[in-house]
């Protein structure tokens, strides 16, 4: 079951926002600030406590890291006490979150109970890579009081997962080439230590280009099963540090994903991350481009749906293209 709905009252950057996100690929773009990352985390955070039996509360705490704690500290900020309210939806399932400016780890949950007991797989992509830094790091989250958000622990237990038994069925291996074509090699795992093998040997992931380890990453949650029929995919920035060229490919096979089932959340800050999904997708494609802004009469965050790239509105990555294209041929014309 995907998610179906999504509702924030003055939690974090909004005021209030309900958004109906597609079963497929949902792009979230906007400027920063406009709460693209809160709004991955929050329904990152509702996934994930159906496989982990945490309360919902508890998991936005690990997965925000606000100061002290302190579960108020997201509620959007004005004077005097205030409250928010956070709801995520899923077919007929819901799960309510309550909770005022003053709370520190309690708050109000409506549906908890019927919303963990259909489980659902679900990955969260930070932007920072930490396959290269993975050795040690897990055992040191659990035993000492760090101060890094939960998913960097999160994905790092993904990726250590051991692949499925049986046949890796034909979609999965299709996709699992098309990487290693890719990345040319196939990610290995040795005493907590990532490594690509290809022609050359074993090579670490701390000696890899940045980019390559994303795609390793991509090619382990794959081969693991974490990324079949009914997941939940949330990967934040996924252009940072990776060649322009491979963005089409990789688009290609987040569609791929999409056609098997698997939910994907994108947030981007690149054309051609957009451009190379609208290009590539198929009219039966689920895609949904979702533009958060900030409202100039009310200063609010707000946001438009559109299922077609020319239909995305305000889009601050075009217009900035177009005038830096604008501006280039005034250059060269001598204007």
């Amino acid at each position: 079951m995907s998610i179906s709905r999504i509702i924030f009252q003055r939690f974090t950057a909004f005021e209030k926002l309900d958004v109906s996100p597609s079963p497929g690929i949902n792009v979230l773009i906007g400027a920063n600030g406009t709460g693209k990352t809160h709004l991955m985390k929050t329904v990152y955070a509702a996934c994930d406590i159906t496989k982990t039996g945490e309360r919902y509360a508890e998991k936005l705490t690990k997965t925000f890291l606000p100061s002290g704690r302190a579960l108020g500290r997201p509620v959007k900020r004005r004077q005097g006490s205030t409250k928010s309210k956070v709801g995520i939806y899923r077919e007929g399932l819901k799960l309510i979150c309550s909770f005022s400016n003053h709370a520190t780890n309690t708050a109000k949950i409506t549906g908890a109970r019927d919303w963990e007991g259909e489980k659902v797989e679900s990955v969260y992509i930070p932007v920072k890579e930490m396959l290269s830094n993975a050795p040690g790091f897990r055992s040191l989250y659990s035993q000492r009081a760090i101060h890094f958000e939960a998913v960097y622990a999160d994905i790092l237990d993904r990726a250590y997962l051991p692949p499925l038994l049986g046949p890796t069925d034909s979609s999965r291996k299709r996709l699992l080439e098309t990487l290693q074509k890719t990345m040319e090699g196939k990610v290995m795992i040795k005493d907590e230590e990532f490594f690509l093998r290809n022609k050359q040997g074993n090579l670490e992931f701390s000696l890899l280009a940045e980019g390559i380890r994303k795609l390793g990453l991509l090619w382990l949650l794959i081969q693991n099963g974490t990324l079949l029929n009914g997941s939940v995919l949330f990967w934040d920035e996924p252009e940072t540090n990776l060649n322009p060229k491979l963005f089409g490919p990789l688009m290609d096979i987040l569609l791929e994903l999409q056609r098997l089932e698997v939910q994907i959340f994108l947030a981007t800050h690149d054309y051609v991350i957009l451009k190379e999904l609208d290009l590539r997708m198929r009219p039966e494609d689920n895609v949904l481009f979702h533009s958060l802004y900030q409202d100039r009469d009310s200063g609010e965050i707000l946001c438009h749906s559109s299922d077609q790239y020319l239909g995305i509105h305000p889009n601050a990555i075009q217009e900035t293209f177009l005038d830096l294209f604008d501006r280039d041929v005034k250059r060269d014309l001598g204007a």
